[in-house]
């Protein structure tokens, strides 16, 4: 019963970061991302943050959804951790406008799984 628990909390994890993604980058262009460092920082940190919890979903949730590209989500994840200063600020910003989005809605769905506390 552990697992489904820590399960849905991931998930919830990755709405709440993935939301704060969508809401700091509405309506900013590229460009002000790129040269707005705060911003910057604060993108990667909540991207960080939705790979992490993907990180912690157990191997059984993961095993079940294999149609999410867990490893490259959990593989940014890496990227922003260690190998920070390699990323890309298009790289970030595709991830951040393209995939935090799709990442979220799927993670709801998922919600609607596990039963209500």
């Amino acid at each position: 019963m552990r697992e489904p628990i820590r399960d849905k909390g991931r998930l919830m994890h990755i709405i709440q970061y993935a939301e704060n993604v969508e809401q700091m980058l509405h309506g900013v262009t590229f460009e002000k991302f790129d040269n707005d460092k705060v911003l910057y920082f604060a993108i990667m940190k909540n991207v960080e943050v939705v790979g992490e919890a993907a990180y912690m979903l157990s191997k059984e949730f993961i095993v079940m959804h294999p149609e999410m590209p867990w490893q490259q989500i959990i593989g940014m994840r890496h990227v922003l951790v260690h190998g920070y200063a390699t990323i890309s600020k298009m790289k970030l910003w595709n991830t951040a406008k393209n995939d935090i989005p799709v990442l979220k809605e799927q993670a709801i769905k998922y919600l609607k799984d596990f039963p209500d506390d």
